[in-house]
């Protein structure tokens, strides 16, 4: 009896000890040309440049060990001003690769919604969506309007569709990264964007980010190159076939688009593509310094 009570305590110490392993690295399969390999013990991607319907696009495949610790917000100045993501991301010790975050209000850009109190002005250099916070501090919650949006929680991003910003709020989130309500495209692996939406189906830019599990997440930026760039659509018809996500969230694109990355043992971030126009925030992924 002692015996097989020892066998049983150690099978469910090998299985804590497999559970808390984190997920292997995941290569998406697509062929391109690679651009960029970034392997450390804490963070690793690999940028591949492709073309897709005549589209120079980008991918970057992306695994961390401790997502909810290894991706951060850098922003501009609140209600002041909008930056380049490359000097948003200088703000970050550590930013081993970046992207443009949230779309944003401006003179420039002036539409807010219409369940939104006040009028445009109100939210000028402010990020859309109904809950904004930066590094576990509020500075936007309309109650009663429901958020769209990507949080950073202790486990990593999560994406959140037409939710009460109180529920959000419950959920302990130290980061948010809003555009548009028809932003989320992917959802529990299944096709969520409404494809009779105009702004779905003009090519431009593109900048989506996709979780494919626990520590894998993936890029996909669309370029201008050789081209005006890809449909919405058509970037989500690419996800499901190649990427087959859990879930996919359009971030700020057009001219806002900025893929930056740092090759190994350098120093500064390199632009790979964009980061010729200014934005409100960025997402910006960093290596584990230290231990929980």
């Amino acid at each position: 009896m002692k015996r097989l009570a020892a066998l049983m305590l150690i099978l469910v110490l090998l299985l804590s000890s497999a559970l808390a392993e984190p997920l292997p690295v995941w290569e998406p399969p697509v062929e391109g040309k690679l651009m960029n390999d970034y392997d450390t013990e804490t963070l690793k991607y690999r940028i591949i440049g492709f073309e897709h319907k005549g589209v120079v696009c980008y991918l970057t495949s992306i695994w961390m060990a401790d997502p909810g610790r290894q991706i951060k917000k850098a922003t501009a100045v609140w209600e002041e001003s909008l930056s380049l993501p490359s000097d948003m991301a200088k703000q970050v010790p550590g930013a081993a690769l970046a992207v443009n975050g949230s779309g944003y209000v401006s003179p420039q850009f002036p539409w807010i919604p219409e369940n939104y109190p006040g009028v445009s002005k109100d939210y000028h250099y402010t990020p859309l969506g109904s809950l904004t916070i930066t590094n576990g501090e509020v500075f936007r919650h309309l109650e009663g309007v429901g958020y769209y949006g990507l949080t950073l929680q202790a486990d990593g991003l999560h994406l959140h569709v037409d939710e009460a910003p109180e529920a959000v709020l419950a959920q302990n989130p130290s980061q948010t990264w809003s555009f548009y309500i028809e932003c989320p495209l992917i959802r529990d692996g299944a096709d969520i964007l409404d494809r009779s939406w105009d702004f779905a189906n003009r090519k431009a830019q593109r900048t989506i980010i996709a979780k494919k599990d626990a520590n894998n997440y993936v890029l996909l930026t669309v370029s201008n190159k050789r081209s005006t760039g890809m449909k919405l659509v058509d970037s989500v018809d690419f996800l499901l076939e190649y990427i087959q996500p859990e879930w996919a969230y359009n971030l700020d694109g057009g001219p806002s688009s900025a893929l930056l990355y740092r090759e190994e043992n350098w120093r500064l971030l390199k632009t790979m593509h964009g980061n010729t126009t200014k934005d409100t925030d960025a997402m910006v992924f960093v290596e584990l310094t230290d231990k929980p």
